[in-house]
């Protein structure tokens, strides 16, 4: 392989990724001024910088220097020399040795043009070295699979870790430790996994013998890497430092944020610590403003719910609720809707905790208790701002739904949460907090309940007959006319072997009847409610669940996992 010139390398690639638009004019010049600063390779920048996605990269750098681009799919099944190659070294030049042959080795890797891994690669093997472009996270990978993982390089490298029984007075050590490079690198490349692996959550747990990491992906947990409990205090205290917490403070919760670029995308993480028995437990949420869609027709509505949906937010005044449980997409569906009102002749005002994501537009204020700015004070001193849209983030009590009943009666249209199993209890929710029956048939424009299922994948679900238990709903499903696809799920490596990729929506969007405003002034059962509802034309979150199991997008075991309980 010939050294080429870095400069002119530099300009070219560059060139190439901001000509296949897939790196900003700003990335392109932070890249150079980076690359004056400090040298080295401009791939290597790139890629710690995290300034584009490292595919349109990999495919750049192919182009350029006339490498073939590794796939993924033809990893070998054995290590090369898997005793005699230095794990961390391959990891930090990013290269995967591939194949031996008598006169050459073939490497992947993710910077070919940096010739000092050539040397020393041509040095450990004895012979040439054939390279092809890689991407960092598929060298990593595929480095995890061969040659033992994360667990088995955070084991080799425990001498820089710190002992679990560290002092508080310790900081200084801590601060160290948590620099050394295997520790950031292991952070890095954790988040980078989740980001890729299109997580929501990642979980770091300190148990009584390791450190357990776990990653939630559509709605599940899944284990991920192992290392030393040693190790915990180390990679615990790099997170608290990204995330501009006090590391010497592990008696007490702490809450930050971090904002990064990973794979080209940006994204926002929101850490939380506690402490626990072995140690500290860290839940970082990821929160990916390019995967999240605030179109209302993209996040997977049946027609009956969606529709009534959007004729609530067609009036002028009311109040609209969003109920389900912790992770149940409710924010998202909040922010699309207001997405749609954002218009040049509304004034919206959000009272968010925390702001999740920022809308141009909008005038989004952060709760911050701490200091007495709550929900209520908060939505109080708002309405002398004069809105036409308020959303409330989530009405915890009954002093904010005091107000939020008072902002709609005077002409807002008000957008908020609550934490209720199904749209007729979040009724019964209000009248508990006090709030008067009257002003509930006054003020309600609607409620939504919502739940999110797992979406079959599509390139490994498996055609087949509906079972007995499933005749009745099928045979309804077409006296009225509608297709029929019933699908199980599989398993390949696109979905991780799970049979799921992605999520979707089922809900019931109840509506304010002439049936359901009488039992509200009865004071009705949430039963009855539901039950009024129901006749007025409200699809239940069962059926609305049965029609996408219907349609193929996810299976009956799923809908009873999140909807069994409202079945009737």
């Amino acid at each position: 392989m010939q050294d080429p010139d870095l400069p002119a390398f530099e300009d070219q690639l560059l060139a190439a990724l901001s000509a296949a638009g897939t790196m900003s004019a700003e990335s392109a010049e932070r890249a150079k001024r980076a690359f004056a600063r400090t040298g080295g390779s401009i791939v290597d920048i790139i890629i710690r910088l995290g300034l584009c996605e490292e595919k349109a990269l990999a495919r750049s750098i192919a182009d350029l220097t006339g490498f073939g681009l590794y796939e993924e799919e033809k990893l070998p099944e054995l290590a090369v020399r898997a005793n005699q190659l230095s794990v961390p070294f391959l990891r930090e030049a990013r290269v995967l040795p591939l194949i031996e042959a008598d006169d050459h080795v073939v490497v992947a890797g993710a910077d070919p043009t940096n010739s000092i891994s050539e040397r020393a690669l041509v040095l450990a093997f004895g012979k040439p070295v054939r390279f092809m472009t890689a991407t960092a996270s598929s060298v990593e990978d595929g480095l995890a699979r061969l040659y033992g993982g994360l667990a088995a390089q955070a084991e080799a490298e425990a001498s820089i870790s710190v002992p679990s029984d560290i002092t508080d007075t310790d900081v200084a050590r801590l601060r160290e430790s948590a620099s050394q490079a295997p520790i950031v690198r292991f952070v890095e490349r954790l988040i980078a996994r989740a980001v890729d692996g299109r997580a929501s959550d990642i979980h770091i747990e300190p148990l009584e013998r390791r450190l357990r990491v776990r990653m939630r992906i559509d709605g599940i947990l899944n284990d991920e890497e192992m290392a030393p409990l040693s190790s915990a205090p180390a990679i615990v205290s790099r997170i608290k430092i990204l995330a501009k917490l006090d590391i010497g403070e592990r008696r007490l919760p702490q809450d930050g944020s971090i904002k990064i670029n990973a794979r080209g995308r940006e994204v926002d993480l929101r850490v939380a610590t506690a402490p626990v028995t072995n140690g500290e437990s860290v839940a970082i949420r990821i929160l990916d403003r390019e995967s999240v869609r605030l179109d209302l027709h993209d996040l997977g509505f049946g027609r009956s719910s969606l529709g009534g949906f959007l004729r609530a937010l067609q009036k002028p005044n009311g109040i609209i609720l969003v109920t389900g449980p912790t992770g149940s997409g409710k924010s998202t569906t909040l922010y699309a809707a207001l997405d749609r009102l954002n218009t040049s002749g509304r004034k919206i005002i959000t009272v968010e905790d925390p702001v999740e994501y920022k809308i141009e537009g909008l005038n989004q204020i952060q709760v911050k208790p701490e200091i007495g700015l709550d929900f209520a004070r908060t939505l109080r001193s708002i309405l002398r701002h004069d809105p036409d849209v308020i959303m409330v983030g989530e009405i915890r009590d009954a002093e904010t739904a005091r107000i939020a009943t008072q902002a709609a009666l005077t002409g807002h249209l008000v957008l908020s949460t609550l934490h209720t199993n199904d749209a007729a209890s979040a009724i019964t929710r209000l009248l508990d907090m006090g709030i008067e029956d009257y002003l509930l048939t006054s003020t309600i424009a609607g409620v939504m309940a919502q739940r999110l299922v797992r979406s079959l994948c599509v390139e490994c679900r498996k055609s087949t007959g509906v079972p007995s238990f499933l005749d009745a709903a099928a045979q309804k499903r077409r006296s009225e006319g509608n297709p029929l696809e019933f699908y199980v799920a599989a398993g390949c490596e696109a979905c991780r072997g799970t049979g799921y990729r992605g999520r979707t929506v089922v809900a019931e969007m109840m509506e304010m009847s002439a049936a359901v405003r009488r039992d509200i002034l009865d004071k009705a059962e949430a039963s009855k409610l539901r039950a009024a509802a129901v006749g007025a034309g409200m699809t239940t979150l069962y059926d609305d669940g049965l029609d996408a199991v219907f349609s193929g997008k996810t299976t009956h075991d799923e809908v009873l996992r999140v909807a069994g309980d409202t079945q009737d």
